[in-house]
């Protein structure tokens, strides 16, 4: 082994500036970092003297003259000096003696540019203030209903640039926020990431009801309270709007509530109060609406699913979160950023997705957005072995995706040459599935509207038009 050149392979690899002299202070080694502290090459600087190094330097001020005279290390020593280019430098020095038979042949000198540290230090202070940032912020929502802020809204694309430049605009406006798009692009995560965003709300309440999830007349004491009295049972109990105050309440799903309702959550609205079921005395409250629905607003509207009236109220700020579908430079992101995930979940090691499998990513089309990706990787990481994703830990329907519709095994399914009117075939689909409906419900009107997620009064106009009452008598 030759250990000059080990060691010369060590030393050029620190970081620290090293200096060796003779007994007469003459540099015989000098290892620079980066030209930063000697501000010279090493070739022009051995055989030179150290106080010729150094301008201005004398013996008296040189820790290494010093050591040559005491044989005496100094340790951690901090000093400051001009290079011959007049340039001031302060660094931390350990200056040590090189005996041979007893006697002092030399010194060397380590020397760590004391601005790094000033760097490090300066790091370590933002980095500090950052992790105290994100634990204020942690702690702000960590009790108060939700689990996600915008740093949980995953895109580098214009779509979702824009929409968090909006969300921080919109936050500590007291006004009502529409949010729409499909099912599965994350429009309660928005809806959390708008309060969390409002310095004003952030400590208080977010609450969040599926409109479609319960019936009418019990949703209407769900959000407005109850009296004791009021029906058989009923007890005096706050509402969603009361134990929301001064934070956010979100109606998900608004196209579904029913247009009776609708009526009174306007007057909330506009009148700032409510008034619990049963009771006469109205009581003031501070809640911020935030609607939600997966269908176009207007189209809702028009088909008598929304009142125009609360439609207009409700859409003073309105929030479109555009399909994964119309955003495809942020799959690759997505998949990195669930793959961490599932990796810390799971307990697995997987590094990377093979480049024909992520075009396989992109070019499906995504109809559950970003859930439906989201899934599908938990899928694929629970089975898959080895550290990266190949097209084979695909799902079968992501695998043979041509491009406009699902293939089973590359088999194309059978179209019909006959073409009908739209409104025909629309009119058949829809009969269908209300019989459907109906049918797995046993008549019942209310849970046939949630399956179909669609107001009752929606569903028995419909029934009406297509007389299906006969129809479902007759064949049930």
């Amino acid at each position: 082994m030759d250990y000059k050149f080990l060691l010369n392979t060590i030393l050029k690899y620190k970081k620290q500036g090293i200096i060796v002299v003779d007994n007469n202070g003459d540099i015989i080694y000098l290892n620079e970092i980066n030209g930063s502290i000697f501000e010279t090459d090493p070739k022009y600087a051995i055989g030179k003297n150290i106080l010729d190094i150094f301008d201005g330097m004398t013996k008296k001020d040189s820790t290494l003259h010093s050591v040559l005279e005491t044989g005496k290390p100094i340790i951690n020593n901090i000093q400051t000096f001009y290079t011959f280019k007049g340039n001031r430098v302060t660094a931390i020095t350990t200056t040590i003696p090189l005996f041979k038979r007893n006697e002092v042949v030399g010194a060397v000198e380590i020397l760590e540019d004391i601005n790094d540290y000033s760097k490090l230090s300066k790091r370590i202070i933002e980095l500090q203030k950052k992790e105290q940032s994100k634990l204020m912020d942690a702690n702000d929502y960590r009790s108060n209903g939700t689990i996600y802020t915008l740093n949980d809204i995953i895109g580098e694309g214009l779509g979702v640039k824009e929409l968090k430049k909006k969300v921080y605009k919109i936050a500590d406006s007291a006004s009502s926020v529409l949010v729409y798009g499909e099912t599965g692009t994350g429009k309660e995560l928005v809806a959390q990431s708008i309060h969390n965003a409002s310095y004003k709300r952030r400590k208080k309440p977010f609450i969040a009801q599926n409109c479609a999830a319960i019936p009418g007349n019990l949703l209407e004491s769900i959000l407005f309270g109850t009296t004791s009295g009021s029906f058989t049972g009923a007890k005096e109990k706050p509402g969603l709007f009361e134990l929301a105050d001064g934070g956010t309440l979100l109606l998900d799903e608004i196209n579904s509530m029913d247009i009776e309702l609708q009526a009174k959550l306007l007057r909330v609205l506009q009148d700032g109060t409510i008034r619990r079921v049963g009771s006469g005395k109205t009581t003031a409250i501070d809640v911020r609406i935030i609607a939600s629905t997966n269908t176009s607003p207007m189209e809702a509207v028009e088909k008598g699913y929304i009142r125009r009236d609360l439609y207009y109220r409700l859409n003073v700020i309105s929030l479109n979160v555009i399909p994964l579908r119309e955003r495809k430079e942020d799959i690759r992101i997505l998949v990195e950023y669930f793959i961490g995930v599932y990796n810390e979940l799971l307990e697995k090691e997987v590094y990377h997705i093979n480049e024909e499998c992520l075009g396989k990513f992109i070019e499906y089309n995504w109809p559950g957005n970003v859930r439906e990706l989201k899934y599908t990787l938990e899928n694929i990481m629970n089975f898959v072995e080895g550290n990266e994703i190949h097209p084979d830990d695909l799902p079968e329907h992501i695998k043979n995706y041509n491009g406009t519709r699902f293939t089973d095994n590359n088999e194309e399914a059978l179209i019909s040459d006959k073409i009908l009117p739209l409104k025909e075939v629309i009119e058949d689909i829809e009969k269908k599935m209300i019989i459907n409906a109906l049918t797995e419900t046993k008549g019942n009107r209310s849970k046939s509207a949630r399956l179909l997620k669609i107001p009752r009064q929606s569903l028995n106009n419909k029934i009406r038009q297509y007389h299906i009452v006969e129809n479902y008598k007759a064949k049930y």
